[in-house]
Formats: structure tokens, C-alpha cells, sequence
């Protein structure tokens, strides 16, 4: 039995951050994390291209500002290159290989009885923490939807994750699930590499340039949400022209609204939009059947493929280890309160990483949680 003031669960960048927040105010801490090393979706699950597809200045983490030559837009290697600089500033030892099996409040007590297994000794770890973060992320396993007949497929299939390049599939036939940012940028990867690539796109989406959606990011601190959404659908409708042509619905709703209401992000085009157009990718409606290498879709088109990327998103599986926590997650292991009040249970329960914000708003639930812990313990000592 292991007695600790706050335990974080998850050394992804929510983690980190919280962890760096907690020593700036000389807050003792213990972070478990399941993997064996840090931020393990970002070192071991993004394709090789990746870049943050916001600009620096709204990806910092808390305390720590990237270098001065850093690009605008951050390539992976020198986010995760940020992220050990990061553990080193602020002296973050986080336990690998540890892997919390359940956590319960005790309501006498007051304090959260959490149960892991260090897999590296085949040990059973017992923590008792007065504070509890869970800050393992709405990404912290793949999600791929059912589909009629997917067991039947005869080719490859693979989420997202499992993906790094398109220069294997060079010369075969590939089907993109999935039309957000990874799924776009996978699909212009593959035609890229030059592979036969069409892309699913269900739903309508808000196709913009990095440089809209920087500047919209900077309006919008300043004016109403909603004459900022008018003006960067404006721009993207005379950068883009009109996409319904090509399969491709504008949502009703602003880009900024979507994502203030239910974190849907809009998608920054990386040359994609360009390979549409001329044919280079197929857009594609919903899949209705899978039989051996062929899949028909909605609208009556058919074709064979020798490879599914699913590019269908990550889900929380907090829920699998946390009891007591029905005040601050829901059934799908996300926040039951609407942002900015998601971040905080009622039983010194807390969550980082679930605002569906990227990285500020990462640092922003750092932050608060901090700060609450801060508070906290100083009316429990007063």
C-alpha cells in the first residue's frame, strides 16, 4: 500500500501537463502510465507525416514555450523532441508499465483506493490518493464502427494507428474510413505514394486552410463566434469553390461553433482537396456491403480494394477501471459537464485531456486542476 496526495493516471501530454502544473506549486505527485514510455499515441500511433495542424502558439503546454526556431506548424518528431524537453524542465518520473486495474472512493475515509499492476515485477501496486486524475485521454483506444461483412474482407485492414506511410501500398487499391484531419491527410498520403485511393466521407465537413483557421483562431478572442465563422466559411468557399460537386457537404453550422458545441474540428487541407478535384482520390458515401475485395457503397458504386484504413477515431476507456466516478464521466467515459466545467467530480475526482480542445485545451484543465488541488489542501490544512 502505497500512500499518495495525487495520483495521475496517463503520461500523455494531459498528464504531463497536470504533472508540471502540480510541481510549480510544490504539489507531491505519482503518474502511472500503461505503456513504457510517455505519450505512447504519439510516439508509436501517428503516421510519419504528421504535423499539429494548429499553429504554435496554440499547442504550448503549461510553463514551457517551444524553442524560438521552432516552424509554425510543429512536425511529430519535434512535438515528442518538446515533450522530453518538457518531462526533463520539470523533473517527471513517470511509473511505465503500470496499469491501473480499478479505482474506488471511499466515502468515510475520503480518499480514492486505487488498485494497478506493475507489469514489469508482476507485482499488484495498492495506492491510497486523497486526489485522482484521470488523464488517460478520449484516445486511449482505436474505434472502428461496425460494417456489414468487414469479417468477410479478404484484403488488409487497419486502424489508423497501425498506419505510418503510404509507401507500401504503391500501385494497390485503398479505401480511407473516415474524412477528419488523419483520414484526409492518410488519403493524400496514399494517392501520394501512389496508390488508387478513395476516401469515405459520411458526414458534412468544414474544409479549411491553416491559414483561415489561424486567423479565425485570433479573431475569435476578440469578436463575436459568429461573424468569425461567416468570414472564414467565406474564405474557404473562395479558396475551395463549391465542394458539394465533389462529394464534400459544408456543415450548416461555423466551424467554430461545431467545435465550441461538440468538438468537432474542421479539416485543414494538405493538398487533398487539389487530388480530389482532379481525380487522383474518389470520394465515396457510406459503405453498405463487404463481400471478399469488393465493397459497394451507398449511392450504387462498387469497387475492389486491397486495403481499409479506418481513420475513425479513438474512444475513452476510463469507464473500465473507474468506479465511483458517475458524477464526471458518462457511459462512454467522457465528461458529463459541457467545457469549460468538464474537468472537475465532486469527490476530489478530476479530468485532463477530455475537452476535445487539442493541447490548449490540455493546458487548460492542467491548469484548473492545479490550482483546485492547491485550494483544496489549503482548507483542509486551515
Amino acid at each position: 500500500m502505497e500512500d499518495v496526495l495525487v495520483l495521475i493516471v496517463g503520461a500523455g501530454p494531459a498528464g504531463l501537463a497536470t504533472a508540471a502544473c502540480l510541481s510549480q506549486l510544490s504539489i507531491p505527485y505519482v503518474i502511472v502510465e500503461r505503456e513504457n514510455c510517455s505519450a505512447p499515441l504519439w510516439r508509436k500511433h501517428m503516421y510519419d507525416r504528421l504535423k499539429l495542424h494548429l499553429a504554435k502558439e496554440f499547442c504550448e503546454l503549461p510553463h514551457m514555450s517551444y524553442p524560438l526556431d521552432t516552424p509554425t506548424y510543429i512536425p511529430k518528431s519535434t512535438f515528442i523532441k518538446y515533450l522530453d524537453d518538457y518531462i526533463e524542465c520539470f523533473q517527471i518520473q513517470p511509473r511505465y508499465l503500470t496499469v491501473v486495474e480499478s479505482s474506488t472512493y471511499d466515502i468515510d475515509r475520503k480518499y480514492w483506493s486505487v488498485v494497478a499492476r506493475d507489469i514489469d515485477n508482476c507485482t499488484i501496486v495498492n495506492y491510497m490518493a486523497k486526489f485522482l486524475v484521470v488523464a488517460s485521454g478520449e484516445n486511449s483506444a482505436k474505434n472502428i464502427p461496425a460494417v456489414p461483412g468487414l469479417e468477410n474482407f479478404t484484403g488488409v485492414s487497419i486502424h489508423s494507428s497501425s498506419y505510418k506511410s503510404g509507401i507500401t501500398y504503391s500501385g494497390r487499391n485503398v479505401l480511407v474510413v473516415g474524412s477528419g484531419n488523419s483520414g484526409m491527410e492518410i488519403a493524400y498520403d496514399l494517392a501520394s505514394h501512389g496508390a488508387n485511393t478513395s476516401i469515405v466521407i459520411r458526414s458534412p465537413v468544414h474544409v479549411m486552410t491553416k491559414e483561415i483557421i489561424r486567423l479565425g483562431m485570433t479573431l475569435v478572442r476578440r469578436l463575436p463566434m459568429k461573424m468569425v465563422d461567416g468570414l472564414v466559411v467565406m474564405m474557404a468557399n473562395f479558396k475551395f469553390g463549391d465542394l458539394s460537386r465533389y462529394g464534400i457537404m459544408r456543415p450548416k453550422k461555423g466551424p467554430f461553433a461545431l467545435k465550441s458545441e461538440n468538438g468537432r474540428s474542421a479539416v485543414i487541407d494538405v493538398g487533398t482537396i487539389d487530388l480530389i478535384k482532379k481525380g487522383n482520390i474518389k470520394v465515396q458515401g457510406e459503405i453498405t456491403k463487404i463481400k471478399g475485395k469488393t465493397i459497394e457503397f451507398q449511392v450504387g458504386n462498387e469497387g475492389s480494394f486491397d486495403a481499409i484504413v479506418f481513420a475513425t477515431g479513438y474512444k475513452s476507456t476510463a469507464n473500465m477501471w473507474l468506479k465511483n466516478g458517475d458524477d464526471l464521466l458518462n457511459t462512454e467515459g467522457l465528461p458529463k459537464k459541457e467545457f469549460p466545467d468538464h474537468w472537475k467530480g465532486e469527490t476530489m475526482l478530476y479530468c485532463a485531456g477530455f475537452a476535445r480542445r487539442g493541447l490548449a485545451g490540455i493546458a487548460m484543465d492542467a491548469k484548473n486542476i492545479a490550482n483546485d488541488i492547491k485550494h483544496n489542501i489549503e482548507s483542509m490544512s486551515g
